[in-house]
């Protein structure tokens, strides 16, 4: 686990330009008032962005996602987080890059409705 904290590190200071640009509208729960965190460890993996409380995990894929031996890393560690109790969704860079209001509309119909967040309108969804 404590070189998984070292791994998350670094990688919150290497951000991709995709990952840095979604992490400006997430932080500081501005995403109604969700409070995520980007580079988590869990178990063996490094969760992109986690909110907790909402037990979601979001991911951002560049192109090396395509190839069929991350595709399947993916597929594997995808499983293995939604038996932790998690819901993890994937965007593309691009989506982050050129469609960020649909990006963050997705990330809140993963919300679940227990955490009573409203709908249509108010904060949060002005991105």
């Amino acid at each position: 686990m404590k070189n998984n904290q070292s791994t998350a590190r670094t990688l919150r200071k290497n951000q991709t330009e995709a990952e840095k640009i979604l992490w400006q509208k997430l932080r500081r729960r501005q995403l109604y008032g969700l409070r995520f965190q980007r580079q988590v460890a869990i178990g063996n993996y490094i969760a992109d962005f986690m909110c907790y409380e909402a037990k979601l995990i979001i991911e951002v894929d560049g192109g090396q996602h395509n190839h069929p031996t991350v595709e399947r890393y993916d597929h594997y560690r995808t499983m293995w987080l939604q038996e932790q109790g998690y819901t993890v969704i994937r965007f593309w860079n691009q989506d982050v890059l050129k469609r960020m209001d649909n990006v963050l509309e997705g990330i809140l119909m993963h919300v679940p409705p227990s955490l009573s967040l409203p709908r249509g309108g108010g904060r949060g969804l002005s991105f």
